[in-house]
């Protein structure tokens, strides 16, 4: 189930000084992290942007040890194990310059998915459940996956919205699988498992639910998504820094508005006000912002559906066949498989965008319609 590369992995991001973004140079550089752990420390810290303080605790045997100790755990509470190295990420998170370098998983994460991030405060209104509540019923009928924190408050009713409304739910959170922080949502968790859905964390068995794991963990409640909706917040709340994150990747956010008197609106509001996030107005407009309201369904009710084959040219079905076999591929990656720079690829893919054939997502991300 688990290799040398899953052990080696934990390993070195057990080390002090290595996070993710020193994990990937360094795999990135010599390819795999087993080759990091037996390169000499010498070698190690030439790599660019890293020097001999960031390698020196690179090939500590008690790290291998833990590593030994986590894969033994995984395995025993049926825990997957996804390197970003391997490809093995969510497709949108794995670009995020800041992703982590593991992702450990409980349950369900299907890559083709339709993921959106809904967050807010642990102090919920009836304001802001009943928007919940309104929205997973207009959007029920559509294919996605809603994606939250599993904490109280906002989070909880997501989930607890998801699973009522048969929509696949992801919870991220703070800690390691050891344990479950709020102790209250662990019988809410393991509904979500139960019901096809899935829990993720960059965290291992030793890691608590410490203060600072729970901005570490938005920024994967941002990264995992094209958009994040913020339902109720307060001036610096939690999920300010959510938003902040998903801005940062070029992700699309947005707000529900609420009374400037109201504590858990302002945040929102002043999302909004600083042209952080779109105002959402009504679920209707918010549905067409996400790509929900498809009018093709529409206008198939009025007129019969007429299939007509476009003839393309050489270039358009090499990359149209390549965007096929890859959902979600990137522009690097498939300027890489067709052995094309990419300023020659983009014209193309604006074609077939025209032509229907192809839809484009944040972060310059293709699939084919």
């Amino acid at each position: 189930m688990y290799s040398e590369e899953h052990l080696y992995s934990i390993a070195l991001r057990q080390c002090n000084f290595i996070g993710d973004i020193n994990f990937s140079k360094l795999v990135n550089s010599f390819g795999s992290a087993k080759s990091v752990w037996e390169t000499s420390k010498k070698v190690l810290s030439k790599t660019d942007g890293v020097g001999t303080k960031t390698v020196s605790d690179i090939g500590n045997s008690e790290h291998l040890k833990f590593a030994e100790k986590e894969l033994l755990f995984c395995e025993k509470n049926s825990i997957k194990i996804n390197l970003r190295h391997q490809n093995e990420l969510p497709y949108l998170l794995k670009e995020c310059d800041d992703a982590p370098a593991i992702l450990y998983q409980k349950g369900n994460f299907e890559n083709n998915s339709n993921p959106v991030s809904l967050v807010g405060t642990r102090n919920i209104t009836s304001y802001g459940k009943k928007f919940i509540e309104d929205f997973f019923e207009e959007a029920k009928s559509y294919p996605f996956i809603s994606v939250s924190g599993l904490a109280l408050g906002v989070d909880r009713e997501v989930h607890e919205q998801s699973l009522t409304h048969h929509i696949p739910t992801i919870g991220v959170l703070a800690h390691g699988f050891h344990t479950l922080y709020p102790s209250k949502n662990r019988k809410l968790s393991e509904k979500i498992l139960e019901e096809n859905g899935g829990l993720l964390t960059e965290f291992n068995s030793s890691r608590k639910p410490d203060r600072e794991n729970f901005i570490q963990r938005n920024r994967i409640v941002a990264g995992i998504s094209p958009a994040t909706i913020v339902v109720e917040t307060a001036f610096g709340g939690g999920s300010i820094s959510t938003a902040t994150f998903a801005n940062t990747y070029n992700r699309d956010v947005f707000s529900l508005p609420g009374k400037i008197t109201d504590k858990f609106s302002q945040g929102c509001n002043h999302l909004i006000f600083q042209n952080k996030a779109t105002a959402i107005s009504t679920i209707k407009d918010l549905l067409d912002l996400l790509g929900f309201n498809n009018s093709k369904h529409q206008i198939e009710e009025l007129f019969p559906h007429v299939e007509i084959s476009i003839q393309l040219s050489e270039n358009q079905e090499l990359i149209y066949k390549k965007i096929v076999e890859n959902p979600h591929i990137s522009l690097d990656d498939l300027a890489e498989k067709i052995s094309l720079p990419s300023h020659k690829i983009l014209p193309v893919i604006l074609e077939l965008e025209l032509l229907a054939k192809v839809k484009s997502f944040s972060g310059r991300q293709f699939t084919a319609i």
